[in-house]
């Protein structure tokens, strides 16, 4: 079992008003017998899969597909900045995080997100080594090719081995997972139908050989006691995603070897 961790950059809470929702069948009111959509345990994840250098073109990339949820991310540079110079002799990150226009199931509303943006920057920021590329920065693009859930979890760490995958120092990769709440219940990894009904969401990112937490954001109504459940089932799985990532890097620079 992974150690406690304690949050060492971002938290952010933010309680929800009580909303009474009206759940389809599959949600039974008594949260003791329903199943989940496709399947899984309320503890268990979807299957993983990462690869590297999806993008030809940029410094470092990676692919991440969890069941519905398909992601792409390019890193760029470093590059000499302008706005680094002004600020010290350290790195500067740029991160974005955009939706295409299929990714929905509503069409025609893929743009970029500004808060997931800003979120993913701070989960990275933490782990790299900024005074490895003074006065220049490094640019990471991700582009959400399929929302199906968990959306944001599943860029954090693919944008984690993008990096790895440019050569950037890093600390530690960086795994993110999260968890929804269902009134007694709580679902790891929940897909876009279970966080569309959910009470209230956790997610974790965090670097999981150091036990450090670069971000915690919690939303909705949680006890203490809950929270604490919901940390340590995000630290668990954090600890296995990151191995499936370390295995892709591995993989890929075998492959890299041998050419």
């Amino acid at each position: 079992m992974a150690k406690k961790a304690t949050p060492t950059t971002t938290t952010t809470y933010s309680p929800s008003p009580t909303v009474h929702k009206t759940r389809p069948p599959l949600f039974r009111t008594d949260d003791v017998n329903w199943v989940r959509p496709d399947g899984r345990g309320f503890h268990q994840c979807r299957p993983a899969f990462f690869r590297t250098g999806a993008v030809n073109a940029a410094s470092g990339s990676a692919y991440a597909e969890f069941g519905n949820t398909k992601v792409i991310v390019s890193v760029f540079g470093p590059r000499e900045s302008k706005k680094a110079m002004m600020y010290s002799d350290i790195g500067r990150l740029n991160c974005s995080v955009s939706y295409t226009t299929f990714s929905t199931p509503v069409r025609g509303q893929g743009s970029e997100n500004k808060e997931f943006s800003s979120m993913l920057h701070k989960s990275l920021e933490g782990a790299i080594i900024l005074e490895t590329f003074p006065k220049t920065t490094v640019d990471v693009f991700a582009l959400v090719l399929e929302s199906g859930g968990s959306d944001l979890p599943v860029v954090i760490s693919c944008a984690s081995l993008a990096l790895a995958d440019a050569g950037i120092m890093l600390y530690d990769l960086v795994a993110s997972v999260s968890v929804s709440c269902f009134g007694k219940n709580l679902l790891i990894d929940p897909i876009l139908e279970e966080e569309n009904y959910q009470d209230g969401s956790l997610m974790i990112t965090c670097m999981p050989s150091r036990y450090e937490v670069t971000q915690l954001t919690i939303t909705g109504e949680w006890t203490t006691s809950k929270i604490n459940e919901g940390m340590q089932l995000c630290l668990d799985a954090s600890c296995k995603l990151v191995e499936i990532m370390r295995s892709c890097l591995k993989e890929s620079a075998a492959t890299i070897s041998e050419e």
